[in-house]
């Protein structure tokens, strides 16, 4: 998956959630969505019409009402969703659960299948911040699916940074 889409996609919270639902057969209705992400209304109306405008998800034409949409996924969405619907049946704890609604999470994860540095994590993820980045990878060590390793042969020392675990399954099933 290219990974500026993927920045783009995961800048809403609820956006694979609803990919991943969609993917799995829940109706394509704003209220069913709405009551199986668990989503605060805003926040899901957000994400929904981000996917409109990523062009993953489109108005069902000739279905429901014009105060009640409905949704379906477009071709590059259901190759998307695929993705996310994987990604959202990986066990893991629910406290980690919402890590993976966090923006920068599914990148840094997709980026670091090979060992890199804080700069060429930075560099993929041209948008992001130093402290975004920073904080992004503490929570995801603290929770081990990213591992950090000194690089003591280099002067100064550099931190070298690789997904483990299940931050490892994780970006395995994004770029498959």
């Amino acid at each position: 998956m290219d990974i500026n889409l993927l920045v783009k996609i995961t800048q809403r919270a609820w956006s694979m959630n609803i990919l991943a639902l969609m993917h799995e057969g829940t109706a394509g209705r704003q209220a069913t969505l709405l009551a199986k992400t668990g989503a605060g209304r805003t926040a899901f109306a957000q994400s929904l019409h981000h996917l409109i405008e990523l062009k993953l998800v489109e108005r069902n034409p000739g279905h429901g009402h014009p105060l009640r949409p409905e949704y379906r996924l477009t071709e590059l969405g259901k190759y998307i969703a695929e993705r996310a619907n994987n990604i959202s049946h990986i066990e893991t704890d629910s406290s980690d659960k919402t890590l993976l609604r966090r923006a920068w999470t599914l990148p840094i994860l997709a980026i670091s299948t090979q060992p890199i540095h804080f700069g060429g994590l930075k560099n993929q993820l041209l948008p992001i911040t130093d402290r975004a980045l920073s904080q992004s990878l503490k929570q995801l060590e603290a929770c081990r699916w990213i591992q950090r390793d000194v690089d003591i042969s280099q002067r100064p020392a550099r931190s070298l940074y690789q997904a483990q675990g299940t931050g490892s399954e994780i970006a395995q099933l994004i770029s498959a």
